[in-house]
């Protein structure tokens, strides 16, 4: 009966578990921006239908930061192919002061991006290769930076420039 009873326990923390485990890696900020990207029509069709079909996905490492002064995290969303093409697009999500979030910035036409945040600044940069150059070792990186602007409710470019690529 106490075997039984084992066995039964087993049975129920185990599945349980499963379910939990489940309900967690659903509930991911991951899982969220992807069906956000997915269900946004600005997105490009190529990153909706490869978000979807599995062959890209939104890197786990999602950041959030204060950009537009409305008191709330905002994300900065990366989505990545996976392989040597690192990050392709950029996504930064805000609710800008509204109950519901929606995409403020969108560049999905990138190659190896990196992405930082100072303050309420987002800089994103990307590799610049000349003739010859490997793919590890760029000489250079193309850094874009960006800002909130409160008047078209974007995040919106305010200066490119190219930077020495630090070893």
């Amino acid at each position: 009966m106490r075997r039984a009873a084992a066995v039964l326990a087993v049975a129920v923390l185990t599945a349980t578990g499963h379910a939990a485990a489940q309900t967690a890696t659903t509930g991911t900020p991951q899982a969220l921006f992807t069906k956000q990207i997915v269900d946004d029509r600005g997105a490009a069709a190529e990153i909706r239908d490869a978000l979807k079909a599995r062959r890209i996905f939104v890197d786990p490492d999602v950041t959030f930061a204060e950009l537009t002064g409305d008191g709330r995290q905002d994300a900065i969303v990366r989505v990545d192919s996976g392989g040597a093409a690192g990050a392709i697009a950029v996504f930064v999500f805000s609710a800008d002061g509204a109950s519901k979030l929606r995409p403020v910035y969108r560049n999905q036409r990138l190659f190896r991006a990196l992405t930082a945040t100072s303050g309420a600044t987002v800089t994103v940069r990307t590799p610049r290769y000349g003739a010859g150059d490997e793919l590890c070792c760029p000489p250079s990186l193309l850094e874009r930076t960006l800002t909130w602007s409160a008047r078209s409710h974007r995040m919106v470019l305010r200066g490119t420039r190219t930077v020495p690529r630090v070893t």
